[in-house]
């Protein structure tokens, strides 16, 4: 075969790709500026750490480590379904939410349908999609940074198969409320797959006009949540899906077989069973949003009101945004620009503990000076 007749090593659609990229680790910043302290602020983890009944589990899971994992996770996939008060059936474990995105690609999409979501949402299902080739319908935010679910039902055609909700949406922290999102289920057919990306429930349960996905009787929604945040466990990588047994048998056809691992298991396990743990970390976040919300108020900067963990800065342009994500980060202070999900001139701060926000404040009038 001649060069010319060689046929491309690799699908287009994944030439075209762009990959996810994270936040920067504490060790690349030492490495890199070598401040006398850092705070990660960038990655919307749990900065208090994590239950300390994981410890003890994971040791003890230990033991059981040269045997493959449960496949079907059975101990926590029970505690989860009792909690939820739905069926064991109904419950799906994974290695994130991140993993059950992959699966939904996976397990629905024929050629030529596709899928919508906002233009600026969690960027790791535009990879997923993306990787199946789906085309995906990316809608622009609404001035305030919310979900147009309106222009979402008018993107629907014969094609669609799936939409995409992050509620509460990652970056902005902005969400669909109940009167949105009831109006948005009234119109969406029952053959198109609507994915609930719940990975901040728990931090906005209480909000009174948040609708919790999985108080509405919809046969064509997935609702997905994590054990990445509220419970701090992101090294462990374990995510859940609850939907209808038809939804969580075909996704178990495609899912990988032994994922989440042993200790994952056992560290979820521990960790779902701390409800003090839990409301600690809740207090921590709704204590440091409303801390941040007056700093910002007095330096005269634009912010967007969260429910997730989070809180979205809104600076000028993007030069100045660069500028100064830079500048933090010299100070050892970790932020994320958010440019890669289509707010180039927005910053992400993650509410992290009281000292780490000390550092925060310390460090944007330093380089605001």
């Amino acid at each position: 075969m001649s060069e010319n007749q060689k046929k491309p090593l690799v699908p287009k659609n994944i030439e075209q790709l762009n990959r996810y990229i994270a936040g920067k680790t504490i060790a690349e910043v030492k490495e890199a500026y070598n401040p006398e302290r850092i705070s990660k602020l960038a990655s919307n983890e749990n900065r208090l750490g994590c239950s300390a009944k994981v410890e003890p589990a994971v040791l003890e899971a230990m033991s059981e480590i040269q045997d493959y994992p449960d496949p079907i996770a059975r101990k926590l996939r029970k505690v989860i379904a009792q909690k939820n008060k739905v069926k064991e059936s109904e419950v799906i474990l994974a290695s994130g939410s991140e993993s059950l995105l992959s699966m939904l690609c996976r397990t629905f999409f024929l050629n030529k349908q596709n899928a919508i979501t906002a233009e600026a949402t969690f960027v790791g299902f535009f990879v997923q999609a993306g990787v199946r080739g789906v085309q995906l319908k990316r809608i622009p935010l609404t001035k305030d940074y919310k979900f147009d679910v309106k222009a979402i039902v008018n993107a629907i055609d014969d094609q669609t198969k799936m939409i995409y909700l992050a509620n509460p949406n990652n970056p902005t922290g902005t969400y669909i409320n109940k009167k949105e999102y009831e109006w948005l289920m009234e119109k969406v057919p029952k053959d198109v797959l609507v994915i609930a990306d719940e990975a901040y429930y728990e931090f906005a349960e209480d909000v009174e006009d948040y609708p919790k996905a999985l108080e509405y009787d919809h046969e064509n929604v997935i609702v997905l949540r994590t054990f990445s945040k509220a419970y701090g466990l992101a090294g462990f990588r374990v995510g859940y899906g609850i939907a209808s047994e038809e939804i969580i048998n075909n996704l178990l056809k495609t899912k990988l077989t032994f994922e989440p691992t042993t200790l994952g298991q056992a560290a979820a396990l521990a960790a779902y069973q701390d409800e003090d743990f839990l409301k600690r970390s809740i207090e921590l976040v709704n204590k440091g949003k409303e801390r941040l919300y007056k700093f910002l108020d007095e330096q005269n900067v634009e912010y967007k009101r969260s429910i997730s963990n989070s809180v979205m800065m809104i600076l000028s342009s993007e030069e100045e945004a660069i500028d100064f994500t830079q500048k933090m980060l010299e100070e050892g202070v970790i932020l994320r620009r958010i440019n890669a999900f289509g707010l180039p001139k927005c910053i992400r701060i993650t509410i992290g503990t009281s000292e780490e926000m000390d550092h925060f404040e310390e460090s944007f009038k330093k380089v605001i000076k």
